[in-house]
């Protein structure tokens, strides 16, 4: 069978694609390099030993987009990673993130639309919960008004995906509401690249480790939680990958309960920041400098998975721990860096 995987070069969509390969899957990706080098190409063949076809393609190209799917009318599923990611951009470029997380879904969207039957798994994130109001949080937790257009244009996407769904029955859809991945494959062969300043704790973790910052900023260590900083669930990113392809063949093998579907993914358990900051002590025998500052706006005070839903209807469970998780990302940070 051939699945396309849009961002298929990310971080998370790398890891996806060689997971789709080792269960036998033809996989197509299409990517714009945004966020990414054609370099993780040969990760995925190093570890795989199989080269996935890929184009760079902007989706937001309507005309291209159309041009993609007449060449390419034996697609039999879609993951749908490509995305602007970082919460902090989406505030100060609000337009760019509608325009390039919701215009590329639809224009994929409209090209599914015409096919019989389609699998659809779409990149969804535990934001549009925003700050629950009980832990651990369900599937049925309440979506609030988002954070940030980041968040907006995950809340936004379930909707349209919803509305097509409840119109073409044809496309039998997944939504993955992503807690926090983490960590790269063991390999070592792919793994995170943030350009530029880092957005998310673990790799200005393992660039801090690797000497290319000075210190780390913990955002406040006066919440109301174990030792004052924020909770959140880190999940390892190959438990994450493994969860698509377990939702993919739900669908490919018609024994979702409807054509839209909905599940967390996480490991179920909550870490604050220090506890990450210890991990990574443990795992690299260095001791990482930070230092506390003030609250960051927008930051939820913790948030983790109930997993339930994923672990007995999904048939996945996380199986790797945070010290392992932690452990890949440095790895990973000192391949890249030459420090092995």
């Amino acid at each position: 069978m051939k699945i396309l995987v849009t961002g298929g070069l990310g971080f998370i969509g790398s890891h996806t694609v060689v997971e789709l390969q080792n269960e036998g899957f033809e996989v197509v990706i299409i990517d714009d390099l945004s966020n990414t080098t054609e370099a993780v190409l040969d990760g995925i063949v190093a570890i795989t030993g199989k080269k996935p076809s890929y184009e760079k393609l902007d989706l937001k190209e309507k005309s291209k987009v159309k041009d993609f799917f007449k060449r390419h009318r034996d697609i039999d599923g879609v993951i749908h990673f490509a995305a602007s990611k970082a919460v902090g951009e989406s505030v100060e470029k609000p337009l760019l993130y509608y325009e390039n997380n919701l215009n590329t879904l639809v224009y994929l969207l409209q090209e599914l639309s015409l096919k019989n039957r389609v699998g659809f798994i779409f990149s969804s994130s535990c934001t549009v919960y925003g700050q629950a109001d009980k832990l651990p949080i369900t599937e049925g937790a309440a979506v609030k008004e988002a954070e940030s257009p980041y968040g907006n244009t995950k809340q936004i996407g379930e909707e349209i995906i919803r509305d097509t769904c409840k119109v073409y029955p044809g496309i039998q859809a997944i939504s993955l509401r992503y807690f926090n991945p983490i960590g790269a494959h063991p390999s070592a062969a792919i793994g995170e690249l943030p350009i530029g300043v880092p957005q998310n704790l673990v790799p200005f973790i393992t660039q801090t480790g690797a000497g290319l910052r000075k210190e780390l900023s913990v955002f406040g260590d006066d919440y109301p939680t174990v030792d004052g900083t924020c909770i959140r669930d880190y999940i390892h990113v190959v438990d994450l990958a493994k969860a698509h392809v377990v939702g993919l063949q739900r669908l490919l093998n018609g024994k979702n309960e409807g054509n839209y579907e909905v599940f967390n993914v996480g490991t179920g358990k909550g870490s604050s920041v220090l506890e990450v900051i210890q991990s990574f002590d443990r795992v690299s025998g260095k001791q990482l400098p930070y230092k506390i500052v003030e609250r960051r706006q927008g930051d939820v005070i913790q948030a983790y998975a109930d997993t339930t839903k994923a672990n007995t209807v999904l048939g996945w469970k996380a199986k790797s721990t945070l010290d392992q998780a932690m452990k890949s990302a440095w790895d990973w940070e000192k391949k890249i860096r030459g420090l092995q």
